[in-house]
């Protein structure tokens, strides 16, 4: 691994604002979305389940739909790609053993060899605690997946909005989600800016690191 340099990961965090407005004639590569479909994929959740599903849409009319549930804000018409963050609603024992299956295709071990991992996991997501508040603990994992696309999108130099002025029941209802067992918790809006984005240029404002890092 080649670990890229303090300032530029900082230049790129910098660069980065919630954009208010896109260009629509400006798209995102298809090799450069390749990635930032990756790095979403990539981002780390509780237990490895990733308890979401990623929606993304390009053109077409469904996200001129969506924006009537969105306060008509135009980041998602005009953006190039548009992501649709969704969790599941409850967590099944199927959604542990998918999962299980899959842990020990990829690292060729027998599923029995897991019995115990899996046995804590419906112990806990399912019918423990967190499975009394299964979409609330997965929509955290997908905020997760959020800021992870955000930061790749700000190292590869695309332009994101992360949008929760959105109404998630008509989003749901428009995508079909709640059919697969999903709710939708958060959007977020990828693109270039355009040149009249006056907040491209308002200085980023935060409070002091003292003021958020407390050092023991």
């Amino acid at each position: 691994m080649n670990p890229i340099t303090n300032d530029r990961l900082l230049e790129a965090l910098r660069w980065r604002y919630a954009t208010k407005r896109f260009d629509p004639a400006k798209k995102i590569p298809g090799e450069t979305w390749e990635t930032l479909e990756q790095a979403l994929v990539l981002t780390p959740s509780s237990y490895g389940l990733q308890p979401y599903q990623f929606v993304v849409m390009t053109e077409g009319p469904k996200r001129t739909e969506l924006l009537a549930h969105s306060w008509d804000q135009r980041q998602v018409v005009d953006c190039s790609h548009y992501v649709v963050f969704a969790a599941k609603i409850r967590m099944t024992e199927a959604d542990v053993d998918r999962w299980v299956h899959r842990l020990a295709q990829v690292r060729q071990t027998p599923a029995a060899a897991l019995a115990a991992y899996r046995g804590m996991m419906i112990g806990d997501v399912v019918h423990g605690s967190r499975g009394k508040t299964a979409h609330e603990w997965a929509a955290r994992q997908a905020y997760i997946a959020l800021g992870n696309l955000m930061t790749c999108a700000a190292m590869l130099g695309v332009d994101a909005c992360p949008m929760e002025g959105i109404v998630p029941a008509e989003y749901d209802r428009a995508l079909g989600l709640a059919q697969n067992g999903l709710a939708t918790v958060v959007a977020c809006a990828l693109g270039y800016r355009a040149d009249q984005d006056k907040y491209a240029a308002v200085p980023k404002a935060r409070f002091a690191p003292a003021e958020l890092v407390r050092r023991i």
